[in-house]
């Protein structure tokens, strides 16, 4: 059966049949996936939390176009994955107050990055984030209000014009621009772009493990900047640390007694955290914890591990090297 889809641009009817316009929507859709679900991630920090988003909105879409035909699929998506995601954010908040010691964002774990980078699987599976959303980044953007981390995001990170991010976040465009720089002057001073060779980063990452594993806090100290700071969180469920650890002293020790306790008989592997190597552990009965490093001037100047079951990814424990 032909429905008449109204072209909103001649005003006349396509011809298009329901299953065709079906379709072509599902094409569409699923060529944007990886791109709404990187910006659903980027507001909420929670991978699963923007998944939910993302096939949620698919829903609304065809709903949308089954009452008036989108014209322009990707905008609609981006506006309309936004918007929920600031919903969604806006009551995590609360939830996020009561948490058991600090709340880090979920880390994207996507490979070796020795090895080749990015996992295997469907190309429109992935979130389209790269090394500029570091995973330092993210913890920046916790901090920001839920109105500014959207329009950051929006903007910054996505290219979406003014007039369409005020859209989402249901704001005049003048007052999303000042949401805005309030919010890329916040992460300027929260997390500068600093650039780091990726050659660089990796030998640090090696060489931190290796000081870590082995127990050797003066390769640790040597690897720490003065006024490192450790943030873990094992959201009540294992143990962490409740508040952040400062100082390189305080941080090796700490690393020192978390090596004995989870790397014995573990699998250690270097991977991408967030687009930048970072590290996994897993040991017989899965994964332990994931950890992001942030690298300066050849030192690590923040640890981010995150311990909490719940934001620890799915797959089976990596298998140790020559198995």
């Amino acid at each position: 059966m032909l429905t008449p889809h109204r072209d909103d641009t001649t005003g006349e009817s396509t011809g298009e049949s329901t299953g065709e316009r079906a379709e072509e929507l599902a094409r569409q859709w699923v060529r944007q996936r990886g791109r709404l679900v990187g910006v659903a991630y980027a507001v909420l920090g929670s991978r699963a939390e923007a998944e939910d988003v993302v096939a949620d909105c698919w829903l609304r879409l065809v709903g949308a176009d089954a009452a008036e035909r989108v014209r322009d699929v990707e905008a609609w998506a981006t506006v309309a994955v936004a918007r929920r995601a600031l919903d969604v954010l806006r009551s995590a908040r609360s939830r996020r107050e009561s948490y058991v010691g600090p709340w880090l964002p979920e880390p994207l774990v996507t490979g070796d990055p020795v090895a080749g980078g990015a996992a295997a699987g469907d190309p429109a599976d992935r979130v389209t984030l790269d090394e500029r959303v570091s995973y330092a980044l993210m913890v920046v953007l916790e901090t920001l209000t839920p109105a500014e981390r959207t329009a950051w995001v929006l903007h910054e990170l996505f290219g979406v014009p003014f007039a369409d991010v005020a859209r989402a976040v249901g704001r005049s465009p003048a007052a999303v621009r000042q949401l805005a720089g309030r919010a890329r002057a916040h992460v300027a001073a929260g997390a500068g772009r600093v650039e780091v060779d990726p050659g660089e980063h990796r030998r640090v990452t090696a060489a931190f493990l290796a000081a870590t594993a082995g127990g050797d806090l003066g390769a640790l100290l040597a690897l720490l900047d003065p006024a490192v700071v450790l943030t873990s969180d094992g959201g009540g469920v294992v143990s962490a640390a409740r508040r952040s650890v400062h100082g390189a002293d305080r941080v090796a020790r700490f690393l020192a007694g978390l090596a004995r306790k989870h790397l014995d008989g573990a699998v250690v592997r270097v991977v991408r955290v967030n687009g930048g190597p970072g590290f996994a552990v897993a040991d017989a009965s899965g994964p332990v914890l994931v950890g992001a490093l942030t690298v300066v001037s050849g030192t690590v100047r923040r640890v981010d591990l995150v311990l909490a079951p719940a934001k620890l990814p799915t797959d089976p424990p990596p298998a140790p090297t020559g198995a």
